[in-house]
């Protein structure tokens, strides 16, 4: 997600950088690194129909005011709902409302789970 904010701010130019990036700052192992990379990748490959599928979604608000943060989270979940169908959708959803209390605002948790459920019930 959060290479995902950085992505939206700074350009498809960071896209190359990233693995290097995500290698110096976290400490995780190299199967981790891969998988996060390729959903990041997949992710911004497929940003159109990823956001093709959250704008109708939100209904009584605009794409353009999703902050950063809740976009990037939306953006992510929806790649993984998609195109990752080894992952559960509740595991997907669940994961999305967790990065949302932990980086987002208070009401967030709950947008993005209504969000991704309006998805799911349309996919």
């Amino acid at each position: 997600m959060q290479a995902l904010y950085q992505l939206d701010v700074q350009g498809d130019q960071l896209l190359e950088q990233l693995p290097t990036q995500f290698r110096e700052e976290t400490r995780c192992d190299d199967f981790v690194q891969k998988l996060a990379f390729e959903w990041v990748k997949g992710t911004w490959e497929n940003l159109e129909s990823c956001d093709e599928l959250i704008s109708p979604a939100i209904i009584r608000w605009q794409f353009s005011r999703l902050s950063p943060v809740d976009k990037s989270t939306l953006r992510l979940s929806v790649y993984q709902l998609k195109f990752c169908t080894n992952i559960p959708p509740k595991v997907v959803i669940n994961e999305a409302i967790e990065l949302a209390k932990k980086y987002s605002s208070e009401k967030s948790p709950g947008f993005v789970n209504g969000v991704l459920d309006a998805i799911l019930r349309g996919m």
